[in-house]
């Protein structure tokens, strides 16, 4: 069931200087024939209305009730609830026999944006936004991307899974994209703040339930669009339905982004009436790219955009990341910014919490901590170490309980074809018995005698550093950077760099030091020429 938001105006901003705050809402309220012009009303005429509540039993005097179906509830049922509470109106999916105002709209969610919005005086209105979207990598590129803009010298916010930041203060994200109440909020205070550019990350999650109704992109990157979700979505065809909605959200003028070495994005390119960018690694594209050395503290690619190319140097490794870096170059070039200055935005990210995060700590081998939760993701940070290691990978992993089971063999068939060594354990459980996790995931192997199972998670993680040897790389993959584990009724701390780093500066800085730092120089390719 989706949480219950509700706003009123003013109480977002309360603790911000006076001439931030900015009243948006006219004395006599909103019209919600204005905000909802397609809609058809019963039981009377226009609302008018200042405040509104997707929860019943939160409704206050004044508000506006907006009927929610949600996943195990009919908003609905509670209409009356809500009129009880003193809502005045009524926006719902079917008449409802009430005596107040029925708003009939086709979609409750997608209404409940557009009004948000509204009673937020429109911010998105008043700021360049770009949405990214896409399997993986969204997080990672919205971060690069705010960190260009903020290069460029914009004020910029963002939302995304690491936080909600409006270039005031960042607060910590109760899911990758807000609620269509909080997204407003905080679109409001990016303004107040004087921000003229946002990053908004958007999940597919977010693009099925319509949390980004009322809001226009100028802008939109598509990283890639692969399998996942299906526990959500049903099939494949479907979850890519619900990521070609961004498209959607585009202005006339907007521009998008794809990854023209994916299948999944180019697909969108067809559905899409706006100008459209590729860029590619391996392809031909607008922006490429080219691999010049990789090792595992850093890699080094030439970017060629146009007749221009210019040398990357990035702390964070991998194929992804070089994607990353080359949608964020197509937008920040789109957006006018020069080269150099998108260079100089996207090295100064040098670590970014559980995504390829590498912690060094006097050890003599690699120790990478990375989300990698999905077959395609860990298949892809496996690939990126294998290409660095001198020695083995040594690879701790094992899917939640709230994810994609189809997944679970899935990723088991990746440990076993591309580790050296895989270690099974458990990653909130959750209500799950974990053995019976660690049996699905060993389904996927063809050789169970190669998995080592260990369900404790930090005698897991412990036991691959005891194992590395000089010029190895140990992948901790699963949890990234969220810092707890959910086992049963238990809500405990657990948090996977601060496990590793606890052994690796009591142990590792002890063990026998062998130079792991030359970089492998791959051969220039003849388009260099």
């Amino acid at each position: 069931m989706d949480p219950h938001w509700r706003t009123r105006p003013g109480n977002s901003m309360a603790r911000r200087p006076l001439d931030m705050q900015q009243a948006t809402i006219p004395s006599r309220g909103l019209s919600l024939n204005e905000v909802l012009p397609n809609a058809h009303f019963f039981n009377g005429g226009d609302v008018q209305f200042s405040s509104c509540c997707s929860d019943a039993y939160q409704c206050q005097d004044g508000d506006l009730f907006v009927a929610l179906l949600g996943d195990e509830d009919d908003g609905h049922e509670l209409a009356r609830e809500a009129i009880r509470r003193g809502a005045k109106g009524v926006v719902a999916e079917r008449p409802l026999p009430l005596e107040v105002p029925v708003c009939v709209v086709p979609d409750t969610r997608q209404a409940l944006g557009h009004v948000c919005q509204a009673l937020a005086g429109n911010p998105s209105q008043r700021m360049d936004i770009l949405g990214v979207t896409g399997t993986n990598g969204k997080t990672v590129t919205s971060l690069l991307m705010q960190s260009v803009l903020h290069e460029a010298g914009r004020c910029v916010g963002a939302s995304t899974t690491m936080g909600y930041d409006d270039s005031f203060e960042t607060r910590a994200a109760s899911q990758t994209t807000p609620a269509p109440t909080e997204l407003a909020d905080l679109m409001a205070r990016m303004v107040a703040a004087g921000c003229t550019n946002a990053v908004v990350e958007v999940n597919s999650q977010a693009l099925a339930r319509h949390q980004l109704a009322g809001v226009e992109l100028d802008a939109a990157i598509v990283t890639n669009v692969r399998r996942n979700h299906l526990d959500l979505h049903g099939s494949v065809m479907n979850y890519r339905r619900i990521k070609s909605r961004i498209l959607n959200h585009l202005s006339p003028e907007a521009f998008l982004v794809l990854n023209a070495d994916d299948a999944g994005s180019k697909m969108l390119e067809s559905k899409s009436q706006n100008p459209t960018i590729t860029v590619a690694l391996h392809g031909d594209a607008e922006i490429r790219a080219t691999v010049v050395e990789r090792f595992p503290s850093e890699q080094t690619f030439l970017i060629h955009a146009g007749n221009d190319s210019i040398p990357v140097r990035t702390q964070i490794i991998g194929d992804q990341h070089i994607y990353s870096c080359l949608q964020v170059v197509a937008a920040g070039l789109i957006m006018g910014i020069s080269l150099p200055t998108i260079v100089r935005g996207l090295e100064a990210i040098t670590t970014l919490p559980g995504r390829m995060e590498r912690l060094e700590c006097g050890q003599p081998f690699s120790v990478f901590v990375d989300l990698a939760n999905t077959p395609d993701r860990l298949a892809m940070s496996l690939k990126n170490l294998k290409r660095v290691a001198q020695g083995r990978v040594i690879c701790v992993y094992g899917p939640d309980a709230y994810g994609d089971h189809e997944h679970r063999p899935l990723l088991g068939r990746v440990a076993e074809k591309t580790a050296d060594v895989s270690i099974i354990t458990s990653n909130q459980p959750g209500l799950e018995e974990p053995l019976q996790i660690v049996h699905d995931v060993l389904d996927g192997y063809d050789r169970v005698a190669r998995a080592h199972v260990m369900p404790d998670r930090e005698h897991a993680i412990t036991h691959a550093l005891e194992q590395a040897r000089p010029g190895d790389a140990v992948l901790i993959a699963g949890k990234g950077n969220v810092g707890y584990q959910v086992h049963g009724q238990t809500h405990g701390i657990l948090d996977d760099r601060q496990i590793a780093e606890r052994w690796l500066y009591r142990v590792g800085s002890q063990l026998t030091y062998a130079d792991t730092s030359r970089p492998r120089i791959l051969p220039f390719s003849a388009q260099l020429n």
